[in-house]
């Protein structure tokens, strides 16, 4: 079945606001974000998710291990090139970008405890263990971690499963970014 990809004449009175951020925001109209427009108010909880996991205590390079560990994991090839075009953006090092991409060890055990972490909440649908979780307040996080985590995973489960089910085309601006899951999963 194909969804519709909407812009401004297509688009639901109450998308376009949306709509309009999008446009300010990147310039152009991001797929996924033509897609959410079908849903006012997917599309405003997606906004609103984003927002809020922004606003979190995660420094850029926390952030984008916590999205991409999760677009890995759901093998989504929209949001993995967008994230890396983002990081980009973000600052994050190139050397962190491609570890996430390519499911190789990332440059600190923090950051590596983030991943693994985020990867378990996944695999377990938040049932981790006391074992697991002793493990990331070890690595310097703390409860709050916790919850932001699992915030950033209702972000990225939303944008995954729409590009799933829309099967979403990659923006022309991340074609050279595209991405397909080529290591065995990392075994966490």
């Amino acid at each position: 079945m194909t969804f519709p990809f909407h812009n401004f004449d297509t688009a639901p009175e109450n998308s376009k606001p949306f709509l309009e951020e999008s446009q300010k925001a990147f310039g152009r109209l991001p797929g996924l974000h033509k897609v959410l427009a079908e849903s006012p108010q997917a599309f405003e909880a997606y906004q609103f998710l984003h927002k809020t996991f922004m606003a979190t205590d995660f420094d850029a390079d926390e952030l984008t291990v916590v999205w991409q560990a999760i677009n890995v994991e759901h093998e989504c090839h929209y949001c993995v090139p967008a994230h890396t075009g983002i990081a980009k953006m973000m600052k994050v090092s190139d050397e962190i970008i491609d570890a996430l991409r390519n499911e190789t060890p990332l440059p600190s055990e923090k950051l590596e405890a983030l991943r693994t972490f985020t990867i378990q909440m996944v695999r377990t649908r938040g049932n981790v263990s006391q074992e697991q979780m002793d493990a990331f307040f070890a690595a310097g996080y703390g409860h709050r971690a916790v919850l932001d985590v699992i915030l950033g995973l209702a972000q990225k489960t939303m944008s995954n499963y729409i590009n799933h089910v829309a099967d979403t085309p990659v923006d022309e601006v991340f074609h050279p970014l595209k991405w397909t899951r080529s290591a065995t999963p990392l075994d966490v």
